[in-house]
């Protein structure tokens, strides 16, 4: 009976990661749909990734349901406690960067249609370190892995400088060519959610290095207080 009672447990677990592996699969490829429909103007991608984003909140909702479950049926105690209760936080942060490439999606039918505006270039690069965060960081709490955990933290600095070289970059531009105010907002913002997304990644890097040894890591600068979320 112990026996098969945590052989069902360790199912349970095998459960919630294989939904949190399927959930995070699912938010790099809007990150990079949502910044290749903005880069082409694709509409059609656009609206794809935001009819995509209802299997990313169906995923978060049976992670709950399930990891409510294991709590009220298994009382589980310790390193399974903290599994069970990384599971349930990182399904959330994870919805959220859904959200987010979500958000980009939906600003691409707001660009004029006239010229490109060069900070633009920027947008993918930083948009492959964030992808590779997200990646990575799910990657890390599949095989609770703590050091690559650490390593996901240390790249959010490039990320945060991207976005202040972006955020240079348009209030230069705008200057310049006031006639492009309008898109340049609307790329300030995709910046801005991109950055969210590093600062979201960095969050669940840490509930895995807790999960993981037990222990909160002291490698993120605490001075980074920034907390807001954009819509």
């Amino acid at each position: 009976m112990v026996e098969h009672t945590v052989k069902s447990f360790e199912n349970e677990i095998a459960q919630l990661r294989g939904l949190i592996a399927e959930m995070g699969g699912l938010a790099e490829v809007a990150i990079r749909d949502a910044i290749a429909a903005l880069i082409n103007r694709d509409e059609d991608l656009a609206r794809v990734v935001v009819a995509n984003d209802a299997r990313i909140d169906a995923l978060e909702a049976e992670v709950d349901r399930l990891a409510v479950r294991v709590i009220a049926l298994r009382a589980p105690m310790a390193d399974d406690l903290r599994e069970v209760i990384a599971a349930l936080k990182i399904s959330g942060v994870v919805e959220r960067i859904g959200d987010y490439a979500k958000n980009i999606a939906k600003r691409v039918t707001l660009f004029e249609r006239s010229g490109r505006i060069e900070p633009l270039t920027l947008i993918p690069a930083m948009a492959e370190i964030v992808q590779g965060m997200v990646r990575d960081v799910l990657n890390a709490y599949g095989a609770r892995d703590a050091q690559l955990a650490v390593e996901v933290i240390r790249r959010d600095d490039k990320v945060d400088n991207f976005y202040d070289s972006i955020f240079r970059n348009l209030v230069s531009h705008m200057m310049e060519k006031p006639a492009t105010i309008s898109d340049a907002a609307q790329l300030l913002f995709v910046a801005r959610n991109l950055e969210r997304m590093g600062d979201h990644s960095t969050n669940v890097a840490e509930m895995v290095y807790f999960a993981a040894t037990g222990e909160y890591c002291t490698e993120r600068d605490k001075s980074d207080t920034t907390e807001g979320d954009d819509q």
